[in-house]
Parts: C-alpha cells; sequence; structure tokens
C-alpha cells in the first residue's frame, strides 16, 4: 500500500517571500507561515499556541508569491512534508523540514491594498514537468443570479 504525504495550512505570513531565480530560470521562493490554535486551560484562561512552519514554492506558485504576498497576509497552502540537511558556513550539519507547496490560494492580509481582491487559486504541476503551469487569474462579476436558491 502507498503512502500519503499532504500537508494543508493557513496561516499568515511571518515575513515577505524570499524568492531566488535559479540558472536553468526557475524561481523559488522561500517563506514562514505562522498558524494558532486557541484554547481555555483549566483555570479557564484564554492560551493560544502559535506554530512556525518553512514554506517552499517553485515556479510558477513562486512568482505569485513574488508579486502577491506579503508579510502578514493571510494564504492557504497544500503540499508535501520533507526533509532535507545542509552544512552552514560553520560546516555543521542542518536538518530542515518544509513543506513544498503545490497549490496555493490567496486569502488576504492587512497589506493588501484596499479595493484589490484575493488572486485565485494556483496549481503547480510535478516538479518533474516539463511545462510548467498556474491558473490564469478570474474575472470577479458584480451580477446577480437569477437563480432561486
Amino acid at each position: 500500500m502507498a503512502g500519503v504525504n499532504k500537508v494543508i495550512l493557513l496561516g499568515n505570513l511571518g515575513k515577505d517571500p524570499e524568492v531566488r531565480h535559479l540558472e536553468n530560470g526557475r524561481a523559488v521562493a522561500n517563506f514562514s507561515i505562522a498558524t494558532s490554535e486557541t484554547y481555555k486551560n483549566k483555570q479557564g484562561e484564554k492560551v493560544t499556541n502559535t506554530e512556525w512552519h518553512n514554506v517552499v514554492l517553485w515556479t510558477p506558485l513562486a512568482e505569485i508569491a513574488e508579486k502577491y504576498l506579503n508579510k502578514g497576509n493571510q494564504v492557504y497552502i497544500e503540499g508535501k512534508l520533507t526533509s532535507r540537511s545542509y552544512e552552514d558556513k560553520e560546516g555543521v550539519t542542518r536538518y530542515i523540514t518544509e513543506v513544498v507547496g503545490r497549490e496555493m490560494t490567496l486569502l488576504g492580509g492587512p497589506s493588501r491594498p484596499e479595493g484589490a481582491t484575493a488572486a485565485p487559486a494556483a496549481s503547480q504541476p510535478n516538479e518533474s514537468s516539463a511545462a510548467p503551469t498556474a491558473a490564469a487569474p478570474v474575472e470577479e462579476s458584480n451580477e446577480i443570479d437569477d437563480l432561486p436558491f
């Protein structure tokens, strides 16, 4: 039986995305998302726990993130959990766990200009795909439906 590796996050950006453009033309965006849960403890006090998640997006989602995401924006990310290691400047091996985003929906936030609307959902094909594409923007309509429900 095959396994499932799926992560769903709905949270706020901790800082603007850092976007790099690789020699082969691909873009990669890195940023962190804060997710919070609030509950009352045994003493009846409100307690909030915040978790920080490292997110990586590849072209075309990285380019969308670069254009539309800012610190504080709320975003919905679907992707997979990955772990990797690297050597820092001192030669110490470091380990990091990241969410590699495959779908993203921009939900807005405090830094969105007045009158601007959230961008549509975008999907990223598998990294092995030769021609990555993103969903085209969807025009919003102010027309009233004449459906009875």
